[in-house]
C-alpha cells in the first residue's frame, strides 16, 4: 500500500512538473545595471512571457553575440525587459527580439521601446517575436504587420522548403546565395504583411514543402522589413532550430539585417 501511494505522489509531482517551454509570466520593473561604455550597442533580448523557445535562444544568443563582434560593434544580452526606458535605450542603435514572446513588456515599456523606434532605433525581430502570443496593437502594426495562424505540425513541423528572394537588391539580401533550401518550422500568417505596407524580401516555395491546407498561403512571406518608420525594422520568421543560426546564408541574413538596421 505505501509502495502504491508513494508512486501516485510521484506521478502526481510528474505530472505538475512546470513546462519549461511555458514560464510563467513574470513583469520586470528594476532595470539592468549595464556595462560602462556602451554606445550605439546591439540590445539582444529573449524575454519570453510566452512560448519559450529552450532549443535555441542560448545558441542564437551566443550566434549574435558573436555576429555583432564581427561587425565591431558591441552587444548586451538580457531577459530583464525593464531595459526598455529611455535612458537605458539611448546606448544602443539596434534591439535584436530573439524568440522574445508574449507580452513581455510593461505599457510604459512598451511605450519606450515605439519612442526608440521613432527616433531611428532599429529592431531585428526573430521567429517567435512574431508569433499569436503579441496583441500590443502598437507592436503588432510596427513589428508584425500580420498575424501568425500556425505552423505544420507532427512529422511535418520541420520541414526542408525553398526560399525565394524576392528583393535581392535589399541590403538585408545582400549576399545570398540561390538556390537556398532550409529546415525549418515554418510559420504561416493571416495575410501578406505586404498588404500593411511592409516591405517582402523573401518569401516560401509552398510547392517545395507541405504547409496543409488550412496554413497555404499562396504568396508565403517569411522576412519583412516595414519601411513606415523612422527606424529601420527587419523580421525573419526563420530560427525555430539552432542549427538554423549555424546555416551560413541565414547567418548572412543576419549579419546584414543587424548592419542595415543599425544605420552604419
Amino acid at each position: 500500500m505505501l509502495k502504491m501511494l508513494a508512486l501516485a505522489a510521484l506521478l502526481t509531482t510528474a505530472q505538475a512538473a512546470p513546462d519549461p517551454h511555458l514560464p510563467k509570466a513574470t513583469t520586470d520593473t528594476v532595470a539592468p545595471v549595464l556595462p560602462k561604455g556602451l554606445q550605439r550597442a546591439v540590445l539582444i533580448v529573449s524575454k519570453t512571457n510566452g512560448w519559450r523557445h529552450i532549443e535555441h535562444i542560448p545558441h542564437s544568443n551566443r550566434v549574435l553575440a558573436d555576429i555583432v563582434q564581427g561587425l565591431g560593434r558591441t552587444s548586451y544580452a538580457t531577459e530583464n525587459a525593464a531595459v526598455f526606458n529611455d535612458e537605458q535605450l539611448r546606448h544602443f542603435s539596434v534591439v535584436v527580439l530573439n524568440s522574445a514572446s508574449g507580452a513581455f513588456l510593461t505599457p510604459d515599456q512598451r511605450a519606450a521601446f515605439a519612442r526608440f523606434v521613432a527616433r531611428g532605433g532599429g529592431v531585428v525581430a526573430l521567429h517567435a517575436a512574431g508569433d499569436d502570443s503579441h496583441t500590443d496593437a502598437w507592436y503588432s502594426d510596427t513589428v508584425i504587420g500580420t498575424k501568425f495562424i500556425g505552423h505544420p505540425g507532427g512529422e511535418d513541423q520541420f520541414q526542408r522548403a525553398r526560399l525565394v528572394v524576392d528583393r535581392p537588391d535589399h541590403p538585408v539580401m545582400a549576399g545570398v546565395r540561390l538556390p537556398w533550401t532550409a529546415v525549418d518550422e515554418w510559420y504561416s500568417f493571416n495575410a501578406n504583411p505586404a498588404a500593411r505596407g511592409m516591405t517582402v524580401l523573401a518569401t516560401l516555395d509552398e510547392a517545395s514543402y507541405r504547409p496543409g491546407a488550412k496554413l497555404a498561403m499562396g504568396t508565403h512571406p517569411v522576412i519583412w522589413t516595414n519601411p513606415r518608420t523612422k527606424g529601420r525594422v527587419v523580421y525573419s520568421a526563420l530560427g525555430h532550430l539552432p542549427e538554423a543560426y549555424d546555416d551560413p546564408t541565414y547567418r548572412r541574413v543576419l549579419v546584414n539585417a543587424i548592419r542595415w538596421a543599425g544605420r552604419p
